[in-house]
């Protein structure tokens, strides 16, 4: 499992452990959170767990890793993208670089997924 230390203050990782707790089961994504806040937890956790690398990922293999951990993985890869943890291109995946604002404005207007 990825380390969620750097991810804020200590009461922003016991948050992040929470919301991990109620949506991860036996090593799946449950649900997708409707919450914005709880959902960048869920996508954050995604992106370090099964993209640590900074590199090219073909969709295809995005679909892969991400269906390890969920159904919907259309709805994921979009989620992704929105919040700005992945940039997307002619079916190229990629992480947002470093350093770069992560949520994008508007990205609670998508449709909740549970």
């Amino acid at each position: 499992m990825p380390d969620l230390s750097s991810h804020g203050s200590e009461s922003g990782l016991v948050y992040d452990e929470k919301v991990l707790r109620a949506f991860v089961r036996d090593g799946r994504l449950i649900a997708i959170p409707a919450q914005e806040r709880k959902r960048v937890v869920v996508l954050r956790f995604l992106l370090e767990w099964r993209f640590p690398d900074d590199r090219v990922y073909r969709e295809p293999e995005v679909t892969e890793r991400l269906a390890e951990y969920h159904g919907d993985v259309a709805a994921l890869r979009r989620y992704l993208v929105v919040a700005r943890f992945m940039t997307q291109a002619g079916g190229e995946y990629r992480r947002f670089a470093p350093g770069e604002p992560r949520v994008a404005e508007g990205a609670a207007n998508l449709p909740p997924q549970g």
